[in-house]
């Protein structure tokens, strides 16, 4: 890395309102390096890169390449300076191939087929450069979403990045892509791109060669990874000690949930003979690959869609097909996987989609009337108890950040003590201090005889919190194992569908 930075943001400031996103922030990048943002959700890290690369204008401040003063509040200039950008929702149009949509902005509408043959050539080019393989005429919808985030990074480097910008680049990747991407970042790094990743997780910081610790919109810390800790930079960004909650041996209750030979389809997907049960006061940890057909069984299990076959019993009463309303009724809450699809709208403030789902409730709604003073009211208990930040019961939900998001939909679901939860990936997206809350909040709630179903990609959580677990793979769940002695090459080799020696459990 040079010691001559090629990358400047000098005393940047951002206010949403009364809200200050961004204060006096100064940072610098140099050549080759790889930069970690890190902080915790709503920290100010995304809104300081969108500054970056010309989304947001800054009320104070400058940007500054290879010693150029960037024009602030235009994308065109910060890409015409080498600037890329990567963001956590991918911004790639679905119907067109993966060379259409590298292409798609950086051409003519009508270009000559020498054109095409060129572009083609250079992505070729830059993939086998790089390690990204793609195929060039694959429609963006039918790839993984790694690789999907393979063609945005590819696109980035086709338009001459030289500062490579990532939002949370691992939020939607298994860990296996999670670290090929950052094999990938440090090939990169060493043929002179320098990159700026943001993030929340702490052993993926440690692969940066220095780490920006953002707190409450200002810089608090800088290190040098060869010279912190994972525990150091956990204190750093939270501001106090954080330690994660240990799960206590319990006797589980008698059974809550018993399914039997579910089966459902929906596009490729399929579930095949589902069993399980679930006990009262027990956690039953779900773990697999994405794309095994957890996400369907999820969907199942809260009622936003239905078995064609097999039946689901709740306390031995028959619950197979019932929507989500009803099954809410019956004390079955959810925290589904994907927050901004299915748990909140977007444009509705936090009021709204605190009791959104609740309107058959009477606390908060009779004859067709919401009942907007006790609905606001809920809603600030909830943002109070489960630290909720970005706002009060007015502020527009897509003005929060992503882990915020989540804490509301969580805090919405956890506040009444229901007597199943059905969490699909709590703790996507959080950070280190958010997730030791929500796994002492949900172990609170398998104290208080609640029975938790967590389906999570992540083994470290699930061997932490799950009494027993099993592996779906290609729609098929594997006998329920006891966690205590259980290790991660176990998991994984059930995860692989290696399931044989393997004894049930109750």
């Amino acid at each position: 890395m040079s010691s001559d930075p090629i990358l400047r943001l000098d005393g940047i400031t951002k206010r949403f309102g009364a809200i200050v996103a961004n204060e006096d922030v100064t940072i610098q990048l140099g050549r080759g390096e790889i930069l970690a943002l890190l902080g915790e959700n709503g920290a100010g890290k995304t809104t300081l890169m969108n500054i970056l690369f010309g989304h947001y204008l800054p009320d104070a401040g400058r940007v500054a390449v290879d010693g150029r003063e960037l024009t602030l509040g235009k994308p065109r200039d910060a890409i015409a300076a080498g600037v890329g950008m990567v963001h956590q929702h991918f911004t790639l149009a679905p119907n067109l191939t993966v060379l259409e949509n590298v292409m798609t902005g950086t051409e003519r509408l009508w270009h000559p087929a020498s054109a095409t043959t060129a572009a083609r050539a250079k992505l070729a080019d830059l993939a086998d450069r790089f390690g990204l393989a793609i195929d060039p005429d694959a429609r963006v919808h039918d790839l993984s979403v790694g690789e999907q985030q393979r063609v945005e990074i590819l696109k980035a480097l086709y338009n001459q990045a030289r500062i490579l910008i990532l939002d949370e680049p691992t939020a939607v990747l298994t860990r296996p892509e999670a670290d090929r991407l950052f094999q990938t970042l440090r090939v990169m790094a060493k043929d002179g791109l320098s990159i700026i990743f943001i993030s929340h997780k702490l052993y993926e910081v440690m692969t940066a060669d220095r780490v920006v610790v953002l707190r409450a919109g200002r810089v608090t810390a800088e290190r040098r990874t060869e010279a912190t800790s994972r525990e150091e930079l956990a204190e750093l960004m939270v501001g106090r000690r954080v330690t994660r909650p240990v799960r206590d041996a319990t006797a589980p209750g008698p059974v809550l949930i018993k399914a039997s030979g579910l089966c459902a389809t929906a596009g490729r997907t399929a579930l095949r003979d589902i069993d399980f049960t679930l006990h009262k006061g027990e956690i039953l940890g779900i773990i697999g690959v994405s794309g095994n057909g957890q996400t369907l069984l999820a969907q199942i299990l809260s009622g936003l869609a239905r078995p064609h076959s097999g039946d689901l019993q709740l306390n031995g009463a028959d619950i197979t097909g019932l929507t989500a309303p009803e099954l809410l009724r019956r004390g079955v809450a959810r925290i589904p996987e994907d927050r901004n699809r299915e748990g909140v709208v977007a444009r509705f403030p936090l009021w709204q989609n605190t009791v959104l789902e609740r309107l058959g409730d009477p606390r908060f709604a009779s004859w067709g009337l919401v009942k907007r003073s006790a609905a606001r009211a809920f809603c600030r208990d909830v943002i109070s108890r489960f630290d909720v930040r970005g706002g009060g019961p007015e502020t527009e939900t897509a003005t929060l950040s992503g882990g915020n998001i989540q804490k509301l939909i969580f805090g919405r679901n956890m506040i009444d003590g229901p007597a199943v939860l059905i969490a699909a990936q709590p703790t996507r997206g959080l950070d280190e201090g958010a997730i030791s809350a929500v796994h002492k909040e949900i172990l609170n709630a398998r104290s208080d005889g609640c029975g938790v179903i967590l389906i999570s990609e992540d083994l470290d959580e699930v061997l932490a919190l799950a009494d027993r677990v099993q592996a779906i793979v290609k729609g098929r769940l594997s006998p329920a194992v006891g966690t205590d002695g259980l290790d991660a090459q176990q998991v994984g080799l059930m995860m692989a569908g290696e399931w044989s020696g393997h004894a049930h459990a109750h």
